[in-house]
């Protein structure tokens, strides 16, 4: 799928190689295409023409006419050679809620199964450092609007938005992840096995070109996506100036929903939570309160777990062997180190790193006293 542009190829190639003048964006780059009635004609339009155009200046012009379409044709290779795809805001399975922020994206460069893009979606964002408490939230409402087929939408970050994207993909639902950088590259790292899972069973988006890295600016621009997918925003975690209270920000500015899972007053992670329900935010206390949000029907939700009730948590089907025995020693209580050599039968230095992978992950998580419980 490569947009609807009249032209076939060379055209969708010219509007990405316009897409990369350095500030063009959206609105201005709809107006060029406009104006020379396609994107093939713009790039070739004389210098006076673009400069004559309403917000275009002569630099910008003359940007324009640098412009090589052999830089569109080889983004396109590089997408064929992923499997991957782009949409432009005329093709039919551009996601409509992204058409109506005020800040829409010229193009979406998306890999996975694109027709989660046009569903119900929630967006699920929070810390980086989070508690358990965040994590099991987060894993709770994810699963549960999943299970009710709402699409799970995060910025496959470590932390929340892992754990929320990983959870709808455990209950065999739908996720999509908006990235910060160009497909191609992994960040984190330690995401490797998330970014595969959502290639195969989810969809991955981003306005970056393949192989493009990660730099400062491109999250906040993220958030705005993350947001402008999805009708309602949650916030499970989220510390003063943390990015999820940016994506919370951006829904505001959206008209969108913002909900914030309430948590300890001693807690700084859910100190920004906290306040957001102070300021009139909608507490998320179950998934009803989401599905409620969205006009879907809660009668399935089962609500949180009873008190004192421990929150079920299924095994990560890729990890190896090691990792299994890992887990299930550490799926009761946390345990400490010497009672996991005891119990994987391994080298200590093999489950010390076993235990680490498992961290990096966001799965395990060390306590005081070399003392490692499920994250």
């Amino acid at each position: 799928m490569a947009g609807a542009l009249r032209g076939g190829r060379d055209e969708v190639a010219a509007y990405l190689a316009l897409a990369q003048v350095p500030g063009i964006g959206a609105a201005r780059l709809r107006t060029l295409v406009a104006a020379f009635e396609g994107a093939g004609a713009a790039v070739h339009a004389p210098a006076g023409a673009i400069a004559a155009l309403p917000g275009f200046s002569r630099a910008a012009a003359g940007a324009i006419r640098a412009v090589s379409p052999g830089t569109g044709h080889e983004i396109l290779n590089q997408l064929d050679r992923l499997g991957a795809a782009v949409l432009l805001p005329d093709d039919p399975g551009f996601p409509p809620l992204l058409s109506e922020i005020p800040e829409p994206p010229a193009l979406l460069y998306v890999w996975g199964d694109v027709a989660w893009l046009t569903r119900p979606a929630v967006g699920i964002v929070g810390s980086r450092d989070h508690t358990p408490y965040g994590a099991d939230a987060a894993r709770l409402l994810a699963a549960g609007v999943a299970r009710a087929g709402v699409v799970v939408a995060s910025g496959m970050a470590r932390g929340i938005d892992a754990i929320a994207h990983a959870a709808a993909l455990d209950t065999g639902g739908p996720s999509v992840g908006v990235l910060g950088n160009g497909f191609g590259v992994i960040y984190p790292a330690a995401n490797r096995t998330l970014y595969e899972r959502m290639v195969a069973s989810g969809c991955l988006v981003s306005e970056l070109p393949p192989g493009e890295r990660p730099h400062a600016g491109a999250f906040p621009r993220r958030n705005r996506l993350i947001s402008g997918l999805a009708g309602v925003t949650v916030v499970v975690e989220a510390a003063p100036g943390s990015g999820a209270l940016i994506t919370s920000d951006c829904a505001l500015d959206q008209g969108r929903v913002v909900l914030a899972v309430p948590g300890p007053i001693t807690s700084p992670t859910s100190l920004g939570c906290n306040r957001l329900i102070q300021q009139g935010a909608k507490p998320a206390l179950a998934v009803a309160d989401i599905l409620e949000e969205l006009g879907l029907p809660a009668a399935a939700d089962p609500g949180p777990p009873a008190r004192g009730a421990t929150l079920q948590r299924s095994r990560p089907p890729d990890l190896n062997g090691l990792q299994r025995s890992l887990w299930d020693a550490l799926v009761a209580e946390p345990r400490h180190v010497d009672v996991l050599v005891a119990a994987a039968g391994g080298e200590t230095g093999a489950v010390l790193t076993a235990l680490t992978e498992l961290e990096m992950r966001g799965l395990v998580r060390q306590q005081p006293g070399m003392v490692f419980g499920l994250a």
